[in-house]
Order: C-alpha cells, then structure tokens, then sequence
C-alpha cells in the first residue's frame, strides 16, 4: 500500500488521503485498492506475476488506443508489480444481476439490454485486438490444441477424478482430440478474452464515463476463435441465464457481426463446440477452487454449471460424435450423486497437504454452509433493532460520534444513499476509520461463521434519527462485504426509512 501512495503522489501531484482495500479477484492473487486524493482518484493494483502483468498492461494500452472500453493505465510501477489504473467503481453486471434478482425481479428488459451492449462491445474487442502483439501473452500467445487440451485435462484431473466419477481414459482422450480438432478448424484470427463473464464487466453507474459498460481482466487474452467468448458470458453458471435469452442474445451478436446464410449457420456449430469446452474448463476450475482450495462461489457454481452442461448436450447436439464426453455427462445425475451434494464436503487443511483420497470426505448439510449477513441501520430514539432471525447475538455500532450532516439544512431532506450525504461523510477521515475497524470486527465473525456453516449474522448501525450516519455505514459495509465474500447473502434494511 504504501508503494501504492507513492505512485498515486508521482501521478497525480498530490498526496494520497485515503487507501481502501477494495478485494481482490476469487480466482487471482492481485489485490486492489482505492486511492482518493484531494481532487483525484484511482485503482491501484498489486500483482506478483510479471508475465501476466506485461500481458495485461499491453492489452491495456493497444485496446485503449483503439477507443476500446477499457481501464486507462495511468502509472506502471518499475517493478512491474504496482499500477495505477481507471477507477470503474464498484458495481458488475453480475452484480446489477443478482441484486435484481434479491429484490424478486431478474433478467428484464434494462439486463437485456446491457448484455446486447455487451456483445456489441466484445465483438468490437475482438477485431481491434486481432492485430495485438500476441508475443506477450500468457501463458500462450493462441488458444491453440496444447491450450485446449490442457483445459479438457484440467476437467478431467480436478472435476471427474476429485469427485471420483467413472470415465473410460482411452475414448476420453479420443473425445478430447477429436473436440480439439473440430473447434480449430473455425477463424481463430480474433483476440480472445478468455474471461469474458459478467464479473468482469463493470457497470459505470457511480461515475461519470463515456461508457455505462467497461471490461477489466483480460490478461489471460489470447488469439483465438471468437465463439469462446460469446460461450463465456452468455454460460455463465452463476448468471443461469434461460435459454431463449441465450438464444436471443446469440442472434443479437451475429447480426452485430453481420453474419448470415451459410457463414451463420457455420459459425454456430462452432460456437456449441466452444460452449462444450468453456463448460467443462470451468468445472475443472470449480473443482480445483472449490474442491481443493475451499473455496464456496465456486462450489455452490458447480451444480449450475452441470445443468448447462446437460442443457446443452440435450438441445444442442454438436456434429462431431463424442461418445465418451456424452456418457459421462448422462450419468452424472444416475451415478455419480456426489454431484448433487458436491458443496458437503469437508475441508482439508492445505499447510498438513497428502495426496487426495476423496472417501476421506464427511458431507456436511449444505443448507447451512450458506451465510446470509443481514446489515440494517436504525435510529435509537426508536428503540434497537428485533433480531427477526432467532438467532440472537450480532454487532450493533453507533454511529452519532460520527460528523453529522443532519446538522446542516441542505442535508435534511437527503439520506444516507444520496449522492450530497455521501460525499459529505466521504470527507471525513473519522468516517472512514469508524467503517475500518467495524469492517475488522464483522469479517471476523463472517469468517468464523463460514467456517462453522452458521447461517445467520446480524449487523447493525444506529444514530439519532436513523437518516443519514447510519443509513450511509450499513450502505458502505455491505458493499465491502459483498466484495470481500462474494457468496455470502448480504441483505439491507434501513428500518426508519424502509
């Protein structure tokens, strides 16, 4: 961090006042903050692996010189580990999603049109970044058979052997080679993304930008075939998108692409085949975090993403013949319950590691491996909050040693969820202390919780008329949580206001 500050002072001419933690990516080690100065802003990024970072910082540059939207790079550090980068906020499309569909709603017609920007923008992407230096990438400069095939071994290796499923290794290898054939038989003159999911889209609604949609971690970018991409975001487990919106969203693409007759139809089957392929490296991903490295989004994904699998290969039938994929996918619900129940496993403890033996797992009720965190602020002249969820106990803070903007009258009509309170509390260096150490204390108990398959915390933040301090605190923290336990079910109540 303080390497950090001392970038954000040589950037932007002055002191950094604030370094929030702001997570770090489920599947990376990079971590990143937010540095606020006096009149400026940015993300600063600490990452150790300097190959993906020389990747990830000529991405940048060439996509952004396109007018791509993408992060504009303002300072390499000259260890190649610490940048600075464009400050997109905080909100993903994945997020937009599932807030949604907390509050009853769910894909509708503003979702549908953002994914149709989406797709606009990747094909875009796409052909501006054909022509990239692809000497960079890593850790191949194609998505090419040696790249495909690691990733049908790595749902061979870390999904159907950790959970024990039966496979015939000599057909699955002619699967795999006979799939790998077929899809680089389609254009691969693209600049594939490779992780184009909705977590990776931002959606700019907090700050004032020529884009609503912008698109971060494409470091593991390559050249390849463009159908892998569409797969990426339009499959996404955790999105679990309905299959006519798939279906419209895909047709939106190719019109954007202007692909008809023959050329639509070939690009289609294609597309299916990379569908396949994107599925099965992400249960090899899901088994390899959530399996081995306990890691709950990605257990609680994998059940979606089976039921992907099973729709496509049911809906979709691809014009190669892979027997052995197919068999194995059909008796995943007759012989193989582990699928069902794959979020009951124990942990192991990694530092004390011995080879894998899957019989050593004990299930667990994975009813109660899910947390919800409900986060509410209240006013204390009308008395504390009810636990409604019989469990008792929680963290109350109070929040009137607080600067109180209530105070002044161009306050008063405002809340702690507009835009004036905000800044006002945002200037406050007590403010941002206060949510620091309450963020300490929570997550103390949130990672304890999770670790005893508690379902249940209850946090909450009272000041005088419960309005403005309290409002913005329960605000604040959940966001912070939501970010740093992106499985967890953060829920907010403002009782006075609601």
């Amino acid at each position: 961090m303080e390497r950090l500050k001392e970038l954000f002072a040589a950037w932007s001419g002055e002191p950094c006042a604030e370094c929030l933690a702001i997570g770090a990516s489920s599947g990376s080690s990079r971590r990143y903050y937010r540095l606020i100065g006096a009149t400026h802003h940015c993300v600063g990024a600490v990452a150790d692996n300097i190959p993906e970072n020389r990747a990830f910082f000529a991405y940048t540059r060439h996509l952004h010189a396109k007018g791509m939207p993408v992060p504009e790079l303002y300072l390499v550090d000259s260890d190649e580990r610490h940048y600075l980068q464009q400050d997109l906020g905080d909100q993903t499309l994945y997020g937009l999603l599932y807030e949604k569909k907390q509050k009853g709603g769910g894909f509708d017609a503003e979702m549908l049109a953002l994914y149709k920007q989406a797709l606009a923008d990747l094909a875009a992407i796409q052909q501006a970044g054909a022509d990239m230096d692809f000497s960079v990438a890593y850790p191949r400069a194609a998505f090419d058979r040696r790249s495909i095939l690691w990733d049908l071994n790595y749902f061979k290796y870390h999904f159907l052997k950790l959970l024990d499923i039966p496979f015939d290794e000599e057909p699955l290898e002619n699967d795999f080679n006979a799939l790998a054939d077929y899809l680089l038989s389609a254009d691969t003159n693209y600049f594939l993304y490779r992780d184009f999911n909705p977590r990776n889209i931002m959606y700019s609604s907090l700050f004032t930008l020529h884009s609503s949609l912008y698109y971060i971690d494409y470091q593991g970018g390559r050249q390849g075939a463009a159908q892998y991409d569409v797969a990426s975001l339009l499959y996404s487990a955790k999105s679990d998108l309905p299959d006519p919106i798939r279906r419209e969203l895909l047709g939106h693409y190719l019109d954007v692409r202007g692909l008809k007759g023959d050329a639509r139809r070939e690009w289609t089957d294609h597309y299916y085949a990379y569908v396949l392929v994107r599925i099965l490296q992400t249960l090899g991903a899901y088994g390899y975090r959530g399996l081995f490295q306990r890691k709950p989004y990605f257990l609680q994904s994998i059940p979606l993403a089976i039921n992907n699998l099973r729709t496509l290969v049911q809906d979709h039938p691809l014009p190669i013949a892979l027997p052995e994929i197919s068999r194995i996918v059909e008796t995943f619900h007759e012989t193989s319950p582990q699928i069902n129940n794959v979020s009951t496993y124990q942990p192991i403890n990694v530092s004390t590691y011995q080879p894998i033996n899957v019989s050593t797992y004990q299930p667990i009720n994975v009813s109660t491996a899910y947390l919800t965190v409900s986060v509410s602020s209240f006013s204390y002249k009308q008395g504390l909050p009810e636990d409604r969820s019989g469990n008792g106990g929680g963290h109350i803070f109070d929040c009137r040693a607080l600067p109180n903007p209530g105070r002044y009258p161009e306050y008063k009509t405002y809340t702690g969820k507009d835009r004036p309170v905000i800044e006002f509390l945002q200037r406050e260096e007590a403010v941002a202390t206060f949510l620091d150490h309450a963020e300490a204390i929570v997550s103390q108990s949130v990672d304890k919780y999770l670790e005893r398959h508690f379902t249940h915390l209850s946090v909450a933040f009272g000041c005088t008329g419960g309005q403005h301090r309290s409002v913005y605190c329960a605000e604040q923290l959940a966001a912070r949580l939501s970010r740093r336990y992106p499985t967890v079910n953060v829920v907010v109540t403002h009782r006075e206001q609601d």
